[in-house]
């Protein structure tokens, strides 16, 4: 008997299964499994088109480069992550948590462009056209060359850009959009698909830069289907916690730049203000020096910032001492105490240990590993780190200090802000108990930069 053939398969990964499921069984995508058209035992064929004199293939060495010439937003840490600014044609992607500012960053985009003599349209899917107003009373950016829309559906969006002919488009979000030539409700995987399909075809063809907004999932990822992160040029996620006004601003993916550069912002009452030394954002450098805080350099990207950590280790009588981390990892934390107790014969097993970092900023490079390990034996040893100490490297189970990535930029940013001392691999002996136990006020060995 012959065997039935697939009758439905996923548009995302090519799965195919005898019935219609909700949920593709192997990229677990929802709302992605259609019915096929294909028919086994057809073989089809495709037609050659006639190529015009203007689209026939020519030499890489013949192709002019001028059309692919970046042209700066006028917010240069953002011209920044995208490497130079915004290319003619080219598609963005902007992505974040709610309420993280990703509007308040595409309006002052907005107007920059416009203050530019450049012609910007601004369509918002989730915001009334007094809101976007008053919004940008807030934050100054009333320009007469910005024009503002609030339009759900594409059609009615494509007319507006052919009656306004922007120079620049932004579109706030993706998936609050719908198209009449694709079902489901707006923000499914069809409808974002056909929504952005339409979007960057327009943009190739008119030679327009499209910046669009999109939504994230619980875990953090571009919500909708992946094929929307494939299929335009520029990826930016957006970065932030809501408790503090630190913001930044980093490339995933970048067609026309490099992916490690990073933008940072701070957003204030006024919209958002960019950040471009941002040296004293994570320093609480007090006139007199305190036992328990160490400063290390921070890599986000390519930007090396100095981040202080802080420690404070506090005896208790109960039965599990707590373990309380902010702004570092607490499994991290843990090792390095467990190190510290093994290698340096630093105890605090019977003691509640604090760290965290300040400014609301996040350290995840095992770069951060002496610093944190220095600043916890100060606490422990009521020990003073002087306000000139730098420290950064890695620091093993075995008790070793690893040499830290872009070691020499970090000693050289050091150095600008003013540190005379630093310690890295290089200094630290291999055993961390030669110096971390030596914390009896002052460090074992130092040296100049």
């Amino acid at each position: 008997m012959a065997k039935p053939s697939a009758s439905f398969r996923c548009t995302e990964c090519g799965w195919s299964t005898l019935k219609w499921a909700g949920r593709c069984g192997e990229c677990q995508q929802w709302g992605t499994v259609q019915a096929s058209d294909e028919k086994t035992g057809i073989i089809r064929t495709v037609a050659a088109s006639h190529l015009r004199d203007g689209s026939i293939a020519r030499p890489i060495t013949d192709a002019a480069t001028d059309a692919a010439a970046h042209w700066p937003t006028g917010v240069a840490e953002f011209d920044r992550v995208l490497g130079g600014g915004i290319v003619p044609g080219s598609v963005i992607l902007l992505s974040g948590e709610p309420g993280v500012g990703k509007s308040t960053l595409l309006l002052e985009v907005a107007s920059k462009a416009a203050v530019a003599k450049s012609r910007v349209l601004y369509v918002s899917a989730e915001e009334s056209v007094s809101q976007i107003r008053l919004r940008a009373e807030r934050t100054g950016a009333l320009e007469p060359l910005l024009f503002i829309a609030a339009e759900t559906d594409l059609g009615t969006i494509l007319g507006q850009i052919d009656a306004i002919k922007p120079d620049l488009l932004i579109v706030d979000s993706v998936q609050t959009v719908s198209s009449a030539l694709s079902e489901g409700a707006p923000g499914g995987p069809s409808q974002v698909r056909e929504v952005a399909s339409t979007l960057i075809r327009l943009a190739k063809d008119r030679n327009l830069p499209v910046m669009l907004v999109g939504h994230v999932t619980k875990d953090g990822s571009i919500a909708g289907p992946r094929v929307l992160e494939h299929l335009v040029d520029v990826v930016c996620q957006f970065e932030g916690d809501r408790q503090t006004a630190l913001r930044f601003v980093r490339a995933l993916k970048n067609r026309y730049g490099s992916t490690d550069e990073v933008g940072c912002f701070e957003m204030t009452g006024d919209g958002i203000a960019e950040v471009p030394d941002p040296s004293g954002l994570f320093l609480s450098r007090g006139a007199k020096s305190v036992p328990g805080t160490c400063v290390t350099i921070a890599m986000e990207g390519r930007r090396a910032m100095p981040v202080e950590v802080q420690a404070l280790v506090a005896a208790t009588n109960a039965p599990n001492p707590r373990r309380v981390t902010n702004g570092v990892d607490s499994s991290r934390v843990a090792m390095i105490i467990a190190v510290l107790e093994v290698r340096a014969g630093i105890k605090v097993s019977d003691c509640d240990v604090y760290v965290s970092t300040v400014g609301g900023i996040r350290l995840t490079e095992p770069a951060a590993d002496l610093a944190i390990a220095l600043a916890i034996a100060s606490a422990a040893k009521d020990a003073i780190i002087g306000h000139d100490v730098v420290a950064f490297g890695e620091i093993s189970l075995a008790g070793e200090v690893r040499p830290a990535s872009a070691a020499r930029q970090r000693a050289s940013e050091a150095q600008r802000l003013g540190f005379t001392t630093t310690y890295d691999a290089s200094i630290v002996s291999i055993d961390v108990a030669t110096d971390l136990s030596l914390l009896g006020g002052e460090l074992s060995r130092r040296r100049r930069i």
